[in-house]
């Protein structure tokens, strides 16, 4: 498998049929051709991921995500805020958009983000059509946010795999359906829920309509030790992911930053994972913010959700 395909390289692999992993801002994508049902159903099987599970279509600009689904006027306001950006929206979707059923999940819907990492740009750019790219991890697993652990997760099933380096969000993007009379809160992830509402308005919860986003398993993110939250301090043998002052061997961040937390959150946890311990105990983290994407992540990994 080669280490530096260029995007061109890239983009040939995946017009031929392959997986390719690439470099988000957010996380490393498994990526497959959108409308290419036999592609993306090894994807699924190499992420061990359930079909009824929908996937992301990645597009290079808002030009071509209007040709896959159909934008109101708030869906168009958010693209013109916050693509490229950690930001998908999940919009009716048009005939013939390019993304075949099984990557909606057999949905009337479809969810589509314009990243804003240059490397997966350049690819996307060089395909010309949509890309699902779900997080280079197998299904359940923390998301990978370097090259190495996506490598380690999915590269077996790769044709080619592209390094970005590291994803400097960190987190999933921020899911928002707009398909109804309220826009409704899917996922928290790289976006916050403040700077949405500053464009739209205040956003509905969707517990009912999860099934459109991806990353809503009960149980999701999880290393293969157990997690213990809102841990002031570790017990024998717990690996410690701290927050703010102290001495942790992985501390999300000593400033108390919740953009750096987020960064740094899934590699951290695959750290401490990697030393085996019987634990893994997590300092606690604020709500607000990115806070609120953070404990999401954190209460799936620990199977707290559902």
């Amino acid at each position: 498998m080669p280490r530096g395909p260029t995007p061109s390289q890239a983009a040939a692999a995946l017009k031929a049929g392959s997986l390719v992993i690439l470099p988000t801002e957010t996380v490393y994508g498994l990526g497959a051709d959108a409308g290419d049902a036999s592609a993306v159903a090894r994807l699924f099987e190499a992420k061990g991921r359930p079909r009824f599970n929908p996937l992301i279509a990645h597009v290079a600009d808002a030009a071509a995500a209007t040709r896959i689904g159909a934008f109101d006027d708030r869906a168009q306001a958010l693209a013109a805020a916050f693509w490229p950006g950690p930001l998908t929206l999940v919009l009716p979707y048009r005939d013939g958009g390019g993304v075949c059923d099984l990557a909606r999940a057999g949905l009337e819907t479809v969810a589509l983000r314009v990243p804003a990492h240059a490397t997966a740009q350049a690819v996307l750019r060089a395909f010309g059509g949509p890309v699902v790219a779900p997080s280079a991890n197998r299904s359940g697993r923390p998301s990978p946010t370097t090259f190495h652990d996506a490598v380690e997760e999915t590269g077996f099933a790769a044709a080619a795999a592209v390094d970005g380096g590291a994803c400097t969000v960190g987190l999933e993007s921020t899911v928002v359906a707009c398909i109804g009379p309220d826009l409704q809160l899917l996922r928290p992830g790289g976006l916050d829920r403040a700077a949405i509402e500053a464009v739209v308005g205040p956003l509905a919860e969707a517990a009912a309509d999860a099934k459109r986003s991806p990353g809503r398993l009960a149980r999701h993110y999880a290393p293969s030790a157990p997690l213990r939250l809102e841990a002031v301090e570790p017990r024998a043998g717990e690996a410690y992911l701290g927050f703010g002052p102290g001495t942790a061997r992985w501390n999300l961040s000593p400033a108390g930053d919740l953009r750096e937390a987020a960064a740094n959150l899934f590699a951290f946890l695959r750290a401490a994972d990697r030393t085996r311990p019987a634990g893994i105990a997590v300092a606690p983290i604020p709500r607000e913010g990115l806070g609120e994407a953070i404990n999401d992540r954190l209460k799936r990994a620990a199977g707290f959700v559902g």
